[in-house]
């Protein structure tokens, strides 16, 4: 199996909320995504949102109850002044903080939200990791 991440498909519970929070931080929609799927090209792999309900039922747990906190989506930035720049972008578009923008003891810099539904995410500037100029984050 190749070494990769190609796809995170994210279960909303509106998908019109879902899509518009997205696209107001600037990403571009797929062509084909609708009212039932939404994909956004992001570098070399695909964020998917999907019905809640549906990718539960997709998954064979139609009755289970999410768990927003089971994965942690990450951004990582070009430079540490990023991490707060992005922070305070995606909360005036009605992410939830979770930790603020810190200095890690790694020498990075580091912070988390969550998107409307739920969903973790962490942005993060690690100066060990740099990016390349596509954007994908770069293993020394």
């Amino acid at each position: 199996m190749d070494q990769r991440l190609s796809l995170v498909t994210l279960g909303v519970r509106d998908m019109n909320r879902a899509r518009t929070f997205y696209e107001s931080l600037g990403w571009k929609a797929w062509k084909e995504s609708n009212e039932h799927i939404c994909f956004f090209q992001t570098g070399g792999m695909v964020i998917g949102l999907y019905p809640l309900s549906n990718l539960l039922a997709d998954q064979g747990r139609p009755e289970a109850a999410p768990n927003a906190g089971g994965i942690t989506l990450g951004i990582n930035v070009v430079a540490r002044e990023d991490v707060d720049r992005e922070m305070t972008q995606v909360l005036e578009k009605g992410a939830t903080l979770l930790t603020p923008p810190a200095d890690t003891p790694w020498g990075g810099r580091t912070a988390y939200f969550a998107d409307l539904d739920g969903h973790p995410w962490e942005i993060t500037w690690a100066p060990m990791f740099p990016l390349g100029a596509n954007g994908a984050l770069i293993l020394p």
